[in-house]
């Protein structure tokens, strides 16, 4: 696969998404399978609170991407050892904690079209259970007993902690540069995508190149990940997306189509936009929506989302050609054509 393309919702492509997530999990369901009787067994707590919230946010319907990355990554590279599964449990409790703390600091209220946490119990527990389950994932690498692979884990999470310090300074500045946004997306996303990758690689003793390889792979593949979500606010439904449309606007969050935007629309559209950030909210979602689709804002964002995928799929011409490979491939794929 030499290039993704960006199939938006509503096109004929969006049937086949199906067909490509079945192909990945293919070879990966035995494996995800065992990830997930690891996260069930290690979230069980003697408090009852915590065993309620825990079960709420990891059975919510996510698409186990990070997880699913550690273990393609690892079975590409040659590695068979069921090791995998709990560096996979550990990425995948990890974002799991993210969320938590996303939806207080973002007051979100919908999530994969279900309440979040904090709207059913609270900012203060889904705090503290997003704590728990980081200091569980931190046992469980422990546990691995690999000092690289801690080392990843402990990397990762404190550049995904100083990317969502970053977007907290960018809420409600219209005046955020497409860098800035940039620097955020690759810590607070892209970041642990690459640090599953790279751990993959570990796992599987893959030399130092290969490694590195497997971290840009990572690398882009959130990136493009992220850029699709971004693309989605402005393109998806509540019903497709498992969240409000204009989500990040409400938020007051300066995001590509709306930087670009900005960049390129009239006077009128331009004082619109910056309101609109500054101000946060959906009272003129109609109005952004029409500008950030007629200066170009989608293209440009679905385009950057491409070259990143492209970029992603590069990554992996120094690992050997097998179905897992071609998996990681699919991963791509599917990561830039869907619709939620």
């Amino acid at each position: 696969m030499a290039h993704a393309t960006i199939r938006m919702p509503g096109t004929d492509a969006q049937s086949s998404l199906g067909a490509l997530r079945a192909r990945i999990e293919q070879l990966a369901t035995e494996h995800l399978r065992a990830v997930d009787e690891v996260i069930e067994t290690r979230l069980r707590s003697d408090v009852p609170a915590i065993n309620h919230v825990s079960r709420h946010i990891v059975n919510s319907g996510g698409k186990r991407l990070r997880p699913l990355l550690v273990v393609l990554s690892a079975r590409a590279l040659g590695e068979r050892a069921e090791r995998c599964n709990d560096i996979a449990a550990v990425v995948e409790l990890i974002h799991t904690a993210t969320l938590l703390h996303d939806d207080v600091v973002d007051e979100s209220e919908l999530r994969r079209g279900q309440a979040t946490a904090n709207a059913l119990f609270g900012n203060g527990t889904s705090v503290l259970v997003g704590d728990f389950l980081y200091s569980r994932a931190i046992q469980i690498a422990v546990e691995v007993g690999s000092l690289p692979i801690m080392k990843i884990m402990a990397d990762t999470t404190n550049v995904i902690t100083e990317g969502e310090v970053l977007q907290l300074f960018n809420c409600n500045d219209p005046d955020t540069t497409e860098e800035r946004y940039l620097r955020v997306i690759r810590a607070k996303t892209a970041k642990l995508f690459e640090g599953a990758a790279r751990a993959g690689a570990v796992v599987a003793g893959a030399s130092p190149g290969v490694e590195e390889a497997m971290a840009r792979f990572g690398h882009h593949l959130g990136t493009a990940y992220q850029l699709v979500d971004d693309v989605l606010d402005y393109r998806g439904s509540a019903d497709e997306i498992g969240k409000n449309l204009g989500d990040d606007l409400a938020e007051g969050k300066p995001t590509l189509p709306l930087i670009h935007a900005m960049r390129h629309g009239s006077p009128d559209q331009v004082t619109l936009l910056r309101n609109a950030i500054l101000q946060g909210g959906r009272d003129d979602i109609g109005d952004v929506v029409r500008a950030v689709e007629s200066t170009g804002g989608i293209t440009y964002t679905a385009r950057a989302a491409e070259a990143e995928a492209a970029q992603a799929c590069r990554a992996l011409s120094s690992i050997p050609d097998s179905h897992f490979r071609e998996a990681l491939e699919t991963l791509v794929e599917f990561s830039v054509s869907r619709k939620h």
